[in-house]
Parts: C-alpha cells; structure tokens; sequence
C-alpha cells in the first residue's frame, strides 16, 4: 500500500509526494518543516454556521419511533465533538464549487424540486412512505409507520422531472463562487459522513470495551453492548438512505466503500505481526510488512472516511472525470487522515485521560501495535516478542511503555505525521487561492499540534 498520494496528471504534476519509506526514513529529521509561520486562519470558524446546523439536523434525522433508540443514536451527537469530517467537506465545497465542468447544472439542480436538488427536497423518499415503513416522528409528512393492513393500489405517476435549460451550458470559463457557496447536497454529505464516523464509533467501543468517549460514559458502559451494536446499525441505515436521496451514483459508491473499509480496517487490526524463525531483531522485511499493515489499517479505519468524503463533495459540486479537483480532494484527506491517526497514537502514550476525554494507553491494553510501539522495536529488540503475543503476558503493557519512553518512538511517530500532513497541504496549491483553501491548509497545522 502506498502510504502517500502521488498526485499527475494533464493539468500539471503537483509538488512531488514521497511514498510512505521514505517518510518513514526521515520522520525523525522532518518535525519542524511543516511550517514555519503559525496560520490565524481558524478552519473551524469559516463554516461555523454550517457546523451548528448539522449538529442541530443530524438529531432530526435519526428520529425513531422507539425512545430508547433515539437516545443512544443521538448520545454522541449531543457530546462535544472534532466535526473534522464534516469540516474537510464544507471547505473542499466552497474550495471547489463553480470549478468543475457540471458545476451549472449542478447549481441549476440545487434550485429545483427534484432528487439532489433542494435542501427541502433531500428529505422526500424515493419510495413511497409506506413502502419503506421507516417513521420518523421529526418527519412525519414524508414517512410511515408500520401498517398491519396493507392492499395492493397503484400510485400515481411521479411528475416529470424539471429540465435544464441549455443555456446555463453557454460559457465555458469556470471560475471560484462568489461569495463561497455550499450546496444543500454538500450539506447533507457533511451530515452522512458525521453519521458513518457516529457509527464506527459506536461499533468501536463495543468492540474495543472502551467505558469513556469524548469525556463522558461510552455508550455501551452507558446502553450495553446491544443497543450500541443496533444503534450503529440504525445509524447506517438512515445515512445509507440520506445516501442514496443525493441521487449521485459515484458519491453512494465512494460512501458506501468506507463502511467495507472500516470493517476491512478493524479485521486488520486483529492481524498478527510475525518474525520468521523466532528472530528478536525485525528483519527489513518483517518490518516493512508490519508498517504495511498499521498504514493500511491507519487508511481503512481513518482516513478512508476524510479522503472519499472529501471527493464526493467535489464530485457533489460538478467536478467531472478527468478534472484534477476530485483528486486533489482524495489526496488530501488521505494524507491527512493518516496524519490525524498517527497523532492520536502519540497521543495515547502522552497525554492523560481527562484530556483524551478516554483512557490513556488504550493501545497496548488492546494489543495494538501502533507506530511508536513500531519504532521502538527498532531500537529495542526485545520489544519483538511482546508485539508477536500482542502484550497478552503480565507486565507486558509496563515493559512496552518503558522501551517506548527509552527509544525515540513518539518522537519518530510525530514526524512521520508532519510528513503526511506536509504532503496534505502540498497538493493543494493546485486549487485557486481562496480563504477555503487556506483554512485547509492551516487545519493540516492543527491535526499537527492538536493534544486531545
């Protein structure tokens, strides 16, 4: 797997990215180049409007007709929450919006009375309501509940759709939104992607038996295990429905992949890491074959959400095959997905629980492996061992720590995530200046320097 995105095409060739061995072999030498003058460009507060609006309309769409369900489906939307994946979608939106080939009719389509269209309109079902029998006591106009009777009638005929004019195809030149613009379908995308992370979440916990999140009582320690895994599932089905009313056929693929990503992803993390012969000093294979792993399974649980739902917001915006925004988009979320991980890992070695907002040292309670862990086998053969039974013998998860404190594996691992997070900001200077684009960059800086 390739840890970075190379980025070319006929539009010109972006600032080199290095694949992942060579970040790998410079990480402790890269800390301080991701840059060199602070930015006071706060990504967050440039769509802050937008953020509390999906906050406030994801609890109206997980409504339920059963109490206990809206409860738990809600918990951790009603908790302070990162909203990072939503945030990278709001900006790639107005970074992107009146670039792509299909921007007019996709804004010609944000105005009518049609599937994708109107904020109003992204809530009407594509079946009729009594077909799909999915209540929602927050949308009682448009959805049904359960009816033991049931006769066979035929609708009537849906109406016919609105058609572009063609005159909104007249120009050629593509330019940047004035002021910038967010789509209602880019709005919703923000709110499904919170939804899938929601869910991964509580699916997360129950696996990891994790009792904090964000600060608070998990929702296993708070519901149990059940309702938390049915929960999760019921988040899915709504955004898998919210998914599907967008009515882009790309955008419901690149969605629908990260759920099999995450799976694949938590499937990995139970992988075991070998070496061959019992040998104590990870040979230069059994290495790269253990960082393979971690990356891939970094990409698959993190950064697959930021990089496909960056995409869809531009393919959302009326970025087409063959224009280089879509890439850009997929680029920089994947780099910097991978950057936010490989912080949170640090993290769980340095920082305390009340500021984690969860338990401190998770990871190696939990047998994982992650990358300062990785680098201090290097320094430290007798950290082998304790990898390969995955710190399942008594003393193991202190012995770890100790060689982790005595090598320069948080430190490693830290520059590893300025590499990532340096090739996220470099792929953007392909896109027009613009504060969208400069809120980008700067988040990368926060992933960085982020403590919680």
């Amino acid at each position: 797997m390739r840890g970075c995105y190379i980025l070319c095409s006929r539009f010109g060739r972006v600032p080199s990215l290095q694949n992942h061995w060579r970040l790998l072999s410079t990480a402790s030498s890269t800390t301080n180049a991701h840059s060199t003058t602070p930015s006071p460009l706060d990504p967050f507060a440039l769509v802050a409007p937008e953020l509390s609006r999906i906050r406030t309309d994801l609890v109206r769409l997980l409504g339920s007709a059963h109490p206990g369900l809206n409860e738990i489906t809600s918990y951790y939307f009603l908790r302070p929450s990162k909203q990072l994946r939503p945030l990278i979608v709001l900006l790639f939106a107005q970074a992107t919006n009146g670039l792509g080939k299909n921007w007019p009719f996709k804004k010609w389509a944000s105005e009518q009375p049609r599937p994708g269209g109107r904020a109003e309109n992204l809530d009407e079902p594509l079946s009729r309501a009594n077909v799909l029998n999915d209540w929602n006591p927050n949308m009682q106009e448009k959805t049904s509940f359960y009816d033991p009777l049931h006769s066979l009638s035929i609708p009537p005929t849906s109406p016919t759709l609105p058609q572009p004019p063609l005159s909104i195809f007249s120009s050629t030149e593509r330019t940047l939104t004035s002021p910038a613009s967010v789509l209602p379908t880019q709005m919703r995308l923000a709110q499904i992607v919170e939804m899938v992370h929601a869910a991964s979440l509580l699916h997360d916990d129950v696996i990891d038996e994790s009792p904090l999140r964000r600060g608070s009582l998990s929702a296993p320690e708070a519901f149990g295990n059940k309702f938390a895994v049915l929960g999760g599932n019921f988040v899915l089905g709504r955004a898998s429905a919210a998914l599907a009313r967008l009515g882009d056929p790309e955008v419901i693929q690149l969605i629908a992949s990260v759920i099999a990503n995450l799976v694949e992803g938590e499937i990995l993390q139970m992988q075991d890491v070998e070496s061959p012969d019992g040998e104590a000093v990870p040979s230069s294979q059994v290495a790269k074959n253990a960082w393979t792993l971690y990356l891939q399974k970094t990409y698959m649980k993190t950064a697959s959400l930021m990089a496909k739902g960056a995409r869809s917001a531009v393919v959302l915006g009326g970025c087409a095959d063959g224009e280089v925004y879509k890439e850009v988009a997929y680029a920089y979320g994947r780099n910097i997905g991978i950057a936010f991980q490989l912080v949170d890992d640090v993290l769980d070695y340095e920082a305390a629980e009340d500021t984690l907002g969860k338990p401190g040292g998770a990871d190696l309670q939990l047998g994982l492996a992650t990358g300062p862990a990785l680098y201090a086998w290097e320094e430290h053969p007798e950290m082998g061992p304790l990898i390969e039974r995955k710190f399942g013998q008594a003393g193991d998860v202190e012995l770890a720590r100790r060689l982790v404190r005595k090598s320069a594996g948080v430190e490693r691992t830290r520059a590893l995530a300025v590499g990532y997070a340096t090739q996220a900001r470099e792929v953007l200077q392909v896109l027009p200046e613009s504060e969208a684009r400069a809120a980008l960059e700067a988040l990368t800086e926060r992933v960085i320097k982020r403590r919680s």
